[in-house]
């Protein structure tokens, strides 16, 4: 039988084929991101504990109430905004789906999307398909800023959405006071929804501030905020997020995402329910996984790779134009077969396949599997 695909263009993500590579090679991953060091065992208690209480069955679509008042909770000590629990926040089988729902929820065939590249692998499919039309604007390179005059010429009388992700995956850049601001400016006076991508929230480095889109209230009602336990926690297999948006949208969201998901596993949202209640766990964050950058940042300084700037996420991007003229894929399995480290081409994070010779690390990893890696990248001379 045939089928007409929605997305004729999409084979193997480079993650699935990077990661094949380097269990074929025995190479030390540091590609996709997730991290080879254990989660809390307070938190893994919890949701066993939950799961011999009983608590085994369906919970409500939208999420068990007291994971809902518990995060409420955190947006406001946090952002000093209150949202409503009960309408204004849906727990998710993770980051990811929340925001392929949020794009579902309010794309129509045609509709354009301002999307940022490199980008994250899952924006330009999601939306695809539903139709829509991604609007491609490149980040200035090496600082991966966003040029807010391109953006304000590209906006036009289709354009529902703009998107934006903050720590940015995979450059590691974050937005600025001064980012929100033009943001702002753009879309005042417009019917313009914003996706606001905030998965890796609590990692962010140097004294930094997260500028949340829940900071601001004029733009959350226009928004649709997703966040992920499993980047805040270090439970990626997990799979569980959850969004939040103002009251009108947030039911639109969930139109969709009871014909979907319905509801998320109960005992991991009864668990991290109870572990909300330690601060810490979140508020430390940022600092325990920049020691990790600045573990792997020292350590690389003795290899031929030149570091661009990371205020925060899991990742690190390195130039090596001085050491090769292949492209980034070509390199990146080179380094996988011929010095066993196993990286992801930052071409894989545009559609174009722009390459600016540089690859993208995951340092958020055991300092001794960042110590094995860069001793083989150290051993890396000129490629040419």
């Amino acid at each position: 039988m045939n089928i007409k695909s929605k997305l004729p263009n999409v084979g193997t993500t480079v993650f699935t084929t990077m990661s094949h590579m380097a269990t074929e090679y025995n190479a030390v991953n540091l590609g996709q991101g997730f991290p080879d060091f254990e989660m809390s065992e307070e938190l893994a208690e919890l949701v066993s504990q939950a799961m011999t209480s009983g608590m085994n069955q369906y919970s409500p679509m939208a999420g068990l109430p007291i994971l809902l008042e518990r995060l409420a909770e955190k947006v406001y000590n946090l952002y000093n905004t209150q949202v409503n629990p009960l309408t204004d926040i849906t727990i998710t089988p993770g980051g990811t789906y929340a925001i392929y729902t949020a794009l579902t929820t309010v794309l129509q065939p045609g509709d354009e999307v301002i999307v940022f590249e490199p980008a994250y692998d899952s924006y330009i499919p999601n939306i695809e398909i539903n139709g829509a039309i991604p609007v491609l604007i490149p980040l200035e390179f090496p600082t991966y800023s966003i040029p807010w005059d391109l953006v304000k010429s590209k906006v036009t009388a289709r354009t529902k959405m703009i998107m934006i992700n903050s720590p940015h995956n995979p450059t590691g850049s974050v937005i600025r006071r001064e980012d929100i601001d033009r943001l702002r400016e753009i879309v005042k006076g417009t019917n313009i929804f914003i996706l606001s991508d905030e998965v890796y929230e609590h990692l962010i480095f140097d004294g930094l501030q997260h500028e949340s889109i829940l900071r601001y209230p004029d733009l959350l009602a226009r928004s649709f905020v997703c966040f992920s336990f499993g980047k805040t926690y270090h439970s990626t297999g997990w799979k569980i997020g959850y969004c939040i948006s103002s009251p009108s949208l947030m039911k639109e969201f969930r139109k969709v995402h009871q014909f979907n998901c319905f509801s998320v596993h109960t005992p991991s949202q009864a668990g991290l329910a109870e572990y909300l209640l330690n601060k810490e766990a979140y508020l430390q964050l940022g600092s325990f996984v920049q020691k990790k950058r600045d573990f792997f940042r020292s350590l690389m300084a003795a290899t031929p790779f030149k570091p661009l700037p990371s205020f925060g996420s899991y990742f690190q991007c390195y130039s090596y134009k001085e050491l090769s003229n292949e492209n980034d894929k070509e390199f990146a399995i080179r380094l996988t077969k011929e010095y066993g480290v196993t990286t992801i081409p930052l071409s894989a994070f545009y559609k174009d396949g722009k390459d600016n010779k540089v690859v993208r690390f995951c340092f958020c990893k055991k300092e001794e599997t960042l110590e094995r890696a860069v001793e083989k990248l150290a051993k890396i001379k000129a490629l040419r």
